[in-house]
């Protein structure tokens, strides 16, 4: 196992420095930070699509005894992630951080061409894969900064799948809401999860925070509140200003360390002289109690009911509209009926394994008849493995990151990051308590899609696989 592995299981806190392989003048990797394990960890994809590998950039710190890899599924399959791992193993890297990604900067949509639709590997099938080798330690990331009932339990089904399938820790999405993150971990502590959790922070200047806010980062939260008073401050006193920002991140650190998390993922602290003015703050800080340390937060960032960080919610709380209900109790008694029963894969069973159907011409009829009978009704792309037992009858490829075990982290209020629609997981988990099966969006470990798989009859391979 690793330093970090063996940090985590001691409950020893800890210290992520997140390092950027596309950036120039970054930080010597650290063993140490403000009298805490520090160490290393390298992103994937943040800047540019074609950032480099995180596995390439890690050579150029040999000194780093442990390090951290993230990996991005955007743009990859599992094919790419296994040889991935490979990789990694031979390297003798064994921590990793594994995350199905952001939006692509160049996402294809697939309108024109529906073969060449960007495509995104969920992080609970990366876990899945990388759960077979018992050395590898495995992180996921958690976003708790929502703030709609469905959107906020989607996260929470989905965290419950990526520690189902093998997640030895956690790490939150950047956010401020202090609330947000000790329910994450109330939530962990009443579940009897062993894993531990660690919170992402950064520094956030007034800069960073319009770059944020103009570029709608997603599944960040940036209040009117929060960036009124950042303008604030950088008017009356810039250098305060600035001092401000690693106070907050130093205090955040320290509450968090304080209620018990296992660490923290620094975030934009790339450059020497920041990780420095970090690290100055926190030494400053930290033999502050917990009340001392909340105290002086509520003081920096001017809360006066704890709730300035939050989002306003006009709605928090939806009912699925009975036409859904009504939809998923037909579909279901349909799939039931000529697709689950032993009738139905035994009659199947004899007409799919059929000679007729290895021949192109019957194929393609045969693919083109199921598009016909299911795009209109589910939105269906002819993925070849077709998963709508295990989502409600809401087809994943209806999301255009097209994922199945659950959402990602960019959504906000409902709204899908790509800004077109309405998460359809919200939708999943708004359902599921309508129809009493949120425990399928809980448990259900949905395989992931093979590319050899789409484009072809999701009807003949349902048949043709063997049935349990």
């Amino acid at each position: 196992m690793s330093r970090f592995s063996d940090c985590l299981q001691a409950r020893k806190f800890c210290v992520l420095l997140e390092y950027l392989p596309a950036a120039k003048n970054a930080a010597p990797a650290r063993a140490s930070f403000a009298g805490c394990p520090a160490f290393m960890t390298l992103a994937d994809r943040v800047q540019a699509d074609d950032d480099p590998a995180p596995l390439a950039a890690a050579a150029a710190y040999p000194e780093a005894a442990d390090q951290v890899l993230h990996y991005s599924g955007k743009g990859r399959d599992i094919a790419d992630f296994e040889k991935f791992l490979g990789q990694a193993k031979a390297r003798g890297l064994r921590s990793l951080l594994l995350l199905s990604g952001d939006k692509l900067k160049q996402h294809n949509d697939g309108r024109l061409h529906p073969e060449l639709r960007s495509r995104y590997l969920e992080s609970v099938n990366m876990v899945m894969a990388a759960r077979h080798d018992p050395d590898f330690n495995i992180g996921v990331a958690f976003n708790p900064f929502k703030y709609a009932e469905a959107e906020r339990d989607a996260q929470y089904f989905k965290l419950q799948k990526k520690l189902k399938a093998g997640a030895d820790y956690m790490i939150t999405q950047l956010g401020f809401d202090l609330d947000a993150l000790k329910q994450a971990q109330d939530f962990l502590a009443q579940g009897h999860y062993q894993q531990p959790i660690l919170a992402c922070v950064m520094p956030l200047t007034l800069a960073r925070a319009q770059f944020m806010h103009r570029q709608k980062v997603a599944g960040i939260v940036l209040t009117p509140h929060l960036l009124q008073l950042l303008e604030r401050e950088q008017q009356a006193d810039a250098a305060q200003a600035e001092r401000n920002a690693y106070l907050r991140a130093a205090l955040q650190i320290l509450i968090c360390r304080h209620w018990g998390f296992a660490g923290a993922h620094v975030s934009a602290c790339h450059k020497a002289s920041e990780q420095r003015k970090l690290e100055a703050a926190l030494l400053e800080l930290q033999a502050l109690s917990l009340a001392e340390c909340e105290q002086r937060w509520h003081a920096l960032w001017q809360l006066r009911t704890g709730q300035e960080l939050q989002p306003e919610v006009a709605i928090f709380a939806r009912r699925a509209p009975v036409s859904q209900v009504l939809k998923y109790k037909n579909l279901h008694a349909m799939h039931e009926l000529f697709f689950s029963s032993r009738v139905a894969k035994g009659i199947g069973g004899l007409i799919f394994n059929a000679p007729l159907w290895n021949k192109p011409q019957a194929e393609e009829a045969l693919l083109k008849t199921e598009f016909i009978s299911k795009h209109g009704a589910l939105g269906c792309e002819s993925c070849g493995q077709c998963r709508i037992g295990e989502t409600l009858y809401i087809c994943p490829e209806t999301c255009p990151k097209g994922l199945a075990n659950g959402p990602c982290g960019g959504s906000s209020l409902d709204r899908c990051e790509f800004g077109d629609r309405e998460c359809i997981h919200s939708v999943k988990a708004r359902l599921a308590k309508s129809v009493d099966q949120t425990e399928i969006l809980k448990a259900e470990l949905i395989p992931t899609v093979a590319i050899e798989t789409r484009h072809t009859s999701s009807w003949k391979n349902w048949f043709k696989a063997p049935q349990l």
